[in-house]
């Protein structure tokens, strides 16, 4: 059953306050996996919440960290118990993607810069068939309409009448220019695109060819951010295999500046609107 509870970041901020117990106890990973006769990479696993944690592993940890504060205890175990729940996206199965779609269901804002395609949270069900078709080719069509499924469920966050995500989306104009599906179909995308631009928590800009060299040509990338204090921004790098989540205080501001240097670069957001009607007159 799913439940309110986001699991993903239950485990992020559970991981948080379990390094911190470490750390305040002064001792290392290595130090905590020799006592608990478990791998290093297991207890790193749990602190960066890419495992799910059992309440045996909090009991265990507090053990070792000697914390004799009973509330502090249960808060953790509750917390374990929670980050087991499933969230929205496991009705779909095994979606490879579900830690970002944990951290992006429950994000304040989100700020994405893709250099090659209309990103996900703005594409219509049509081109994002038919992008995903042919991105993977040896994919069965019903793991494909589960992808379409999933990426349409995720839109809903732009449309929620109470708190939608507040998502600012930097593209080359290669992701306007490149025909996917058709000239009718990319006609309808663009579209569609001006219009979700128009929405008060959705700003679109453009960076057009002639601006030649800018910090973006190394590839996509999104930075996540979190109404709670407590969870930090994370900056996510999707990869053929796998993905690469950065959540250190310095790699995010480094993507961050890369940000803002984008923004300033690009078209501005009305400019950024034209360009897209203009390029979109041309497939008829």
């Amino acid at each position: 059953m799913t439940s309110n509870v986001n699991p993903t970041v239950r485990r992020r901020r559970l991981g948080q306050e379990l390094r911190k117990l470490r750390e305040d106890k002064g001792m290392t990973a290595e130090q905590v996996a020799d006592r608990l006769l478990v791998s290093q990479s297991k207890i790193s696993r749990l602190e960066n919440g890419r495992r799910s944690i059992s309440q045996r592993d909090v009991r265990d940890l507090c053990g070792v960290y000697e914390v004799e504060d009973q509330r502090i205890v249960d808060s953790l175990m509750q917390m374990a118990k929670d980050s087991r729940q499933q969230g929205w996206w496991h009705a779909f199965g095994d979606v490879p993607y579900s830690v970002y779609i944990g951290l992006e269901t429950d994000a304040a804002s989100l700020r994405v810069y893709d250099p090659q395609v209309v990103p996900g949270l703005l594409q219509t069900r049509q081109y994002a068939e038919t992008l995903i078709s042919g991105a993977l080719p040896e994919t069965a069509p019903t793991e494909i309409e589960k992808r379409v499924q999933v990426r349409m469920r995720r839109q809903e966050r732009i449309s929620a009448e109470e708190n939608p995500l507040r998502l600012w989306t930097v593209m080359d104009e290669a992701a306007l220019r490149r025909i996917v599906g058709g000239k009718s179909l990319m006609r309808d995308q663009l579209e569609y695109l001006v219009e979700q631009s128009r929405l008060p928590h959705v700003t679109v800009q453009v960076i057009p060819f002639d601006m030649g060299a800018h910090p973006g040509l190394n590839g996509q990338y999104a930075i996540l951010e979190f109404p709670d204090a407590a969870d930090s921004s994370v900056v996510y790098i999707e990869g053929v295999t796998s993905d690469l989540y950065l959540e250190k205080p310095n790699d995010v501001q480094k993507y961050s500046v890369m940000y803002e240097h984008l923004r300033a670069q690009a078209l501005n957001v009305d400019q950024s609107r034209q360009f897209i009607a203009e390029i979109a007159k041309t497939y008829t």
